[in-house]
């Protein structure tokens, strides 16, 4: 389903994913779509975010900061891609409170920061990072970044950005 769902994605941007096309691209029946997916934004998020996450399961053999910088970069690897874009445009129009936007904040960013967060912690009880940083504002400083270069489209989104963004936040957070 979430291969159908990022065909659509790719072909029409988000209002192309529908819960009936998914259902017919994939050849389950509607309810099953329903029983992973509460309606089509969150089945979008689903299919742009949980796309490639390979690196998380990876993540035990790598320091805490090797790993947020590698999250970071497949962050920017997807939202550089034409799907990438469409979402991003869609978001800049919706209404923070609309279902996509829900459904983005819920399945992307939170779901982003609370592994973020973990990669923090550890670097900070590993002594990797100064013991009184912050975790919450360098959680927006790092993502916070990725999001207005996008947004704003001033400067490339590109991982040589990611790497030198999160180089940046670890000397000011060095022990």
């Amino acid at each position: 389903m979430l291969d159908a769902a990022r065909q659509l994605l790719s072909e029409g941007g988000p209002a192309a994913v529908t819960m009936e096309g998914v259902a017919a691209r994939a050849g389950v029946g509607k309810p099953t779509v329903y029983r992973w997916w509460p309606d089509r934004h969150a089945l979008t998020m689903a299919a742009l975010m949980e796309h490639g996450e390979d690196h998380a399961l990876n993540r035990r053999s790598r320091s805490p900061k090797e790993a947020l910088r590698l999250q970071l970069r497949t962050v920017v690897e997807r939202f550089s891609t034409p799907v990438g874009r469409h979402v991003t445009t869609l978001l800049a129009a919706s209404d923070q409170e609309s279902e996509l936007s829900k459904a983005f904040r819920n399945h992307f960013v939170l779901a982003r920061r609370a592994e973020g967060r973990e990669l923090l912690r550890e670097a900070i009880a590993a002594g990797e990072l100064r013991r009184d940083a912050d975790v919450e504002v360098a959680l927006d400083l790092l993502y916070g970044a990725i999001f207005f270069r996008l947004l704003l489209g001033h400067a490339p989104l590109d991982a040589r950005f990611a790497d030198k963004a999160i180089a940046q936040t670890f000397r000011g957070l060095a022990p």
